[in-house]
């Protein structure tokens, strides 16, 4: 073997002589004979294979990429492979790139790359030539989006694609444009001589139109970098760090931060934060005035020491009220048992209403009615009835007019029309036919 040899100069890769099988490198290439080059694959070199001019002593050369060039751990294979995947996926796509290599990281190809074609002194001449007829090209094109840090890169429709609305960070646009099919009016236009001057008018306002429309475009485009609402959870997670009433001032106001600056729109929110958090200041020294305290430093100290040990006692006598009234409950007792061990511990117990029926038997829960439809067209005394008879509010409204128009018909309503009217529990229908007597919607027959 005289010397160890690259098969990256040549433009394919032919079978192998002896065998007609496609090389897998290493290979063997003879040094003696050609033109043509005469190579052969293991096998067949360890075989002795002989043909026409070439004889197995002749002297020969291991054709492999498997060695470094440009740094130890990268092989010449794994740097044409690089070349290639960036090419295939493009420039800045580095997960592609290293799905495509399969034997690198995304963060090792983007660190090679960068370092020996993009930083290498070598390249940057050439380089800084391309980049200057690049931005000429682009100058005009659309605009720029730099974040401060590197957006999120989502995966073709998935929920943060979503959430970003198409969002491509790679080419700093979306997928979908405002008014996507803005460019369909022109598609058909042409100007021509022949064209009248009403015709040639005509097409002239189209073109303004669409000018209008591309203007409106690039506007909502500014908002959204200038604001940073391209990342949807990111911007969602600073709003969550206002109380509740900044929150929903924040949500009601989000509408003219059109009209103003992100950093005058950060100053209107942050300034009524800190209004929030002044008068809630304020509430609580009036609180201490009222309560006789002059002295923050013992005196205010002490009282909130025993308001929150006045509460503590408030809350364990409402839960011994309620252990007391359902004795005859032992599963009641229990769970007090284990809510008064949670408060000793200091952990917030999770208070839960038990209720029984006149045999003692423990009945179910009161209907959650947060979110159901119909909940707001109810008034307090019926969102309670609803709780307690485990009714949805659509159809506790279905039933009270079915009722009231009985009732209208006939000049009144018994409790046997009712329930013929109402084919649901009984015990059920006499409660809601109390409830609108006691009421004053209905009237007894």
């Amino acid at each position: 073997m005289d010397r160890l040899a690259s098969f990256g100069t040549d433009p394919f890769k032919p079978p192998c002589r002896g065998c007609s099988t496609y090389l897998v490198e290493p290979f063997i290439k003879c040094a003696e004979c050609g033109p043509p080059s005469f190579y052969l694959c293991l096998q067949c070199f360890t075989r002795g294979f002989e043909y026409k001019k070439h004889q197995s002593d002749h002297k020969y050369e291991i054709m492999t990429s498997d060695f470094p060039v440009l740094e130890p751990g990268w092989t010449a294979q794994e740097e044409m492979a690089l070349l290639e995947a960036v090419m295939d996926c493009g420039f800045g796509n580095w997960q592609d790139v290293a799905y495509q290599m399969r034997t690198k990281t995304k963060e090792e190809c983007e660190c090679h790359y960068m370092k020996h074609f993009i930083n290498n002194p070598l390249f940057s001449s050439t380089l800084l030539s391309l980049r200057q007829m690049e931005d000429a090209r682009t100058a005009d094109s659309a605009i720029p989006f730099k974040p401060t840090d590197d957006p999120p890169r989502p995966t073709f429709d998935s929920v943060l694609s979503r959430d970003m609305a198409g969002y491509m960070p790679a080419r700093a646009d979306f997928m979908e444009e405002f008014d996507n099919y803005a460019e369909w009016d022109l598609k058909d236009i042409d100007f021509v001589d022949d064209d009248s001057d009403i015709l040639h008018a005509l097409k002239i306002a189209v073109v303004d139109i669409y000018h209008s429309r591309l203007k409106e475009r690039q506007r909502r485009k500014k908002i959204i970098r200038d604001h940073g609402l391209i990342n949807l959870r990111k911007f969602q997670m600073l709003e969550r760090r206002y109380p509740k009433e900044v929150q929903d001032l924040y949500e009601a106001m989000r509408r003219f931060a059109r009209v103003v600056g992100p950093i005058e729109h950060d100053k209107f929110i942050e300034s009524h934060a800190l209004e929030f958090e002044l008068r809630r200041e304020i509430r609580r020294l009036q609180e201490y005035r009222q309560a006789g305290i002059r002295s923050f430093c013992t005196g205010a100290k002490v009282y909130e020491r025993v308001k929150r040990v006045r509460e503590d006692e408030r809350r364990k006598r409402t839960m011994l009220c309620d252990a007391l009234q359902y004795i005859q409950d032992g599963r009641a007792c229990r769970q007090w048992l284990h809510k008064q061990a949670a408060i000793d511990a200091g952990i917030t117990p999770v208070v839960t209403t038990i209720t029984t029926t006149g045999t003692g038997r423990r009945s179910a829960p009161p209907l959650n009615l947060t979110g159901l439809p119909g909940t707001e067209k109810l008034n307090e005394r019926e969102k309670e009835l609803c709780q307690v008879v485990r009714l949805v509010p659509g159809a506790y409204l279905e039933y009270k007019q079915a009722l009231l128009n009985e009732c209208r018909r006939q000049g009144g309503l018994r409790l046997a029309q009712a329930r013929a009217l109402i084919k649901i529990d009984v015990n059920k229908t006499r409660k809601i036919y109390d409830f609108l007597i006691k009421e004053g919607y209905i009237n007894k027959a």
